[in-house]
């Protein structure tokens, strides 16, 4: 495999300045193979002067913006209410950083693959033959790929961590509550987080600042290595986690040892109820509409038979979910760590439901690791640690206390400059980077 670009921070001014112009033609050239956007920025004017010194970024198309009405991966604007423009656009653009355009992603964000009914799944820059992971399917893929430097996305069951290992990218899902949410389109409202997706985590780390300004930088002590979800992975993935791990324990990191899948999977129940429950609330109007496909608007239907109490129970539940999980899973360390997914990325075929291979235990398992923190509300940093035997990126997630977002990116970004699995050109779009590198470099 080859290395790819260097990490933004390490171009001169020049050579960013150089990079962030040609970054849109570049991410045109991709368009026929990837599909990773759905409209682009004609912007006439340069990026404002800033600490992100014209960094080329992406939205996912859930963010209202002066210049476009999100779709969220349907084929017209969604109805919103109470329209305000996406306060973390506002952010990023002030701090300098240069918006480049929208990406795909699943209809509604209800949709763990990347399959999409109207408008088709975006291409793994890896291997078209492999999902891109939802539902940031599109900010996964334009990232990998180079088009941008760091994308805007979402995450509400796993939506930015399960892209992150299919598509061989870093992921952070932040704390409940850290990053606003105003101006994005909502799924579960309990749920939903902003985040970002970055080939490294050094190159997400000034964006991470500007959206999530918070005074906790204590490092991460002891991290916890959750061994029956390790146990219970395909053996690649164990394999490349346990690799991770490894690297994790030469930062200086003390490493444990816990059981913590019974404790998962007493969550589930609650993250469905929430899930399901809000989901169906929040897109009523297009569900009961018929404008939707067949598939979401039966998946969407079945929130409706949950109650108004029975929501409110499980959405009350979280504070005492959380400490529980804290006083018994993490106890003394300040993090846990455990595949991001617990099965090998799968084909395209087996997650479209038109398929004869579909098969929908696979959406179950794609959540499988990721969806629970979302009800505790932690935040999360997922980042490749190898390949798998069809040579496809595997991801390990690093889960930390509430608030400790920034040290969870400084770890994962200490076992990046000890390593080189995020740093290599995907297969699918190796000649197509390496034109255009030879064509920055003339």
């Amino acid at each position: 495999m080859t290395l790819r670009f260097r990490n933004w921070t390490e171009f001169d001014a020049a050579a960013r300045a150089r990079i962030s112009a040609s970054v849109g033609d570049f991410a045109r050239r991709l368009e026929p193979r990837l599909k990773a956007f759905v409209a682009f920025e004609n912007k006439t004017n340069p990026p404002a002067h800033g600490v992100l010194d014209a960094m080329p970024y992406a939205a996912k198309d859930i963010f209202v913006s002066a210049t476009r009405m999100p779709h969220g991966g349907l084929s017209q604007p969604l109805p919103m209410t109470n329209v305000q423009a996406a306060t973390v656009l506002d952010l990023l653009d002030h701090a300098g950083a240069n918006r480049v355009g929208y990406t795909a992603m699943t209809e509604l964000a209800y949709e763990p693959s990347g399959y999409n009914a109207v408008h088709g799944c975006v291409g793994n820059p890896w291997n078209l033959d492999f999902i891109p992971g939802g539902s940031s399917s599109g900010s996964g893929s334009a990232v990998a790929s180079g088009s941008v430097v760091v994308a805007l996305g979402s995450d509400t069951g796993g939506s930015l961590r399960i892209p992150a290992h299919c598509c061989g990218v870093t992921a952070w899902k932040p704390t409940y509550g850290a990053v606003p949410v105003a101006g994005a389109m909502s799924l579960a409202p309990t749920l939903d987080t902003i985040g970002v997706l970055a080939r490294s985590a050094s190159d997400m780390t000034a964006a991470a600042r500007i959206l999530f300004t918070a005074n906790q930088f204590d490092p991460i002590g002891k991290v916890a290595v959750i061994d029956d979800a390790l146990n219970l992975a395909e053996a690649p993935i164990a394999k490349a986690c346990r690799n991770g791990i490894d690297v994790i324990a030469e930062c200086g990191i003390e490493i444990g040892h816990r059981d913590a899948v019974a404790a998962i999977d007493a969550i589930d129940p609650h993250v469905f109820t929430i899930m399901q429950a809000e989901a169906a609330r929040t897109h009523r109007i297009p569900m009961v509409g018929g404008s939707l496909d067949a598939v979401l608007t039966k998946r969407l239907k079945k929130g409706l038979a949950i109650d108004d109490e029975t929501l409110a129970a499980s959405v009350s539940s979280r504070p005492e979910v959380a400490i529980d999980f804290l006083s018994h899973i993490f106890r003394d360390a300040g993090a846990i760590v455990l595949p991001t997914l617990p099965i090998r990325t799968p084909r395209v075929s087996e997650c479209d439901p038109r398929s004869s291979a579909f098969n929908a235990k696979t959406l179950y398992q794609l959540s499988r690791w990721t969806r629970f923190v979302n009800l505790l509300g932690f935040p999360a940093v997922a980042f490749p640690v190898g390949f798998d035997d069809r040579a496809m990126p595997v991801a390990v997630q690093i889960v930390g206390k509430p608030q400790s977002d920034h040290a969870l990116i400084a770890l994962a970004a200490a076992v990046q400059d000890r390593s080189h699995w995020y740093a290599h050109i995907p297969a699918g779009v190796s000649d197509l980077v390496a034109a255009s590198n030879e064509e920055r470099c003339q």
